[in-house]
């Protein structure tokens, strides 16, 4: 069995059975939920095998593994939901992966292989293709630099770098940006995926805020803080206090 472990996955019920089942074959495995905080695990700490989902918050299971770099590759065993495209790629470069829902026979029939790869010496062949199927994989569509808005009979355009902050209005977004707010209809979630990760903050349902605005953040009671803007806005964050501690670091 491999002694180091890592499990990135946002989904804590994936999370919790995979520690469950690592406890009973007697080893400990640490998780991130978050993709930047794994980054910062595996770049303080070395790891024998990796279990990474594909689809997370902030960035992707490959552009967390494009970011590690391929000094620090260990062991891969990709989690993902049904992805056609995803499977014929890592069975294409016989890489591992667990389908969810996966069983835990399979859970086990994957760690097996893991630790024979890394009993035979093989963990560098193993990073060898992985590296190739990063290197194949197509770039990712580029993040948004300006928002389309419409006013009246006119459509402007504003720089997603003079955004202050977004809200959730119903069906709607408000964006704020210096002293105008635009109406935009769009849904918090579809924006969000389009803006740039580390640049741009969930910090609740219904609020993302541009990280360049944040001045400070403020206890306030029950565990939330208030994210105070430059401007002064003060605005409620739902969002963990270490989990967005990290995001800015990164950002």
């Amino acid at each position: 069995m491999p002694d180091r472990l890592l499990i990135v996955d946002d989904d804590p019920g994936v999370t919790a059975l995979c520690q469950r089942l690592m406890r009973r074959a007697g080893y400990d495995a640490q998780s991130a939920a978050r993709p930047l905080e794994a980054l910062k695990l595996l770049r303080d700490q070395s790891f024998d095998l990796l279990l990474v989902d594909v689809r997370m918050p902030e960035m992707n299971g490959f552009e967390v593994l494009d970011s590690l770099g391929a000094e620090r590759l260990p062991v891969v065993i990709f989690v993902t939901a049904y992805d056609q495209h995803a499977l014929k790629a890592f069975e294409a470069h016989a890489l591992d992966y667990l389908l969810k829902p996966f069983k835990q026979s399979r859970f086990k029939q994957a760690v097996q292989r893991a630790r024979e790869q890394l009993a035979n010496q093989q963990a560098g062949a193993v990073s060898q293709r992985l590296l190739e199927l990063l290197g194949e994989r197509k770039p990712e569509a580029a993040h948004l630099t300006r928002l389309a808005v419409r006013v009246n009979d006119r459509v402007i355009f504003v720089k997603t770098d003079e955004i202050d902050w977004i809200e959730a209005a119903g069906n709607y977004l408000v964006v704020h940006a210096g002293k105008e707010s635009h109406i935009v209809r769009e849904t918090m979630t579809a924006l969000e995926t389009k803006l740039a990760p580390g640049r741009f903050l969930r910090i609740s349902r219904s609020t993302i805020v541009n990280a360049d605005r944040i001045k400070e953040l403020q206890p306030l009671f029950h565990g939330e803080h208030v994210v105070v803007l430059r401007d002064g806005k003060q605005l409620t964050m739902t969002r963990g206090l270490r989990e967005v501690q990290e995001l800015l670091k990164f950002s």
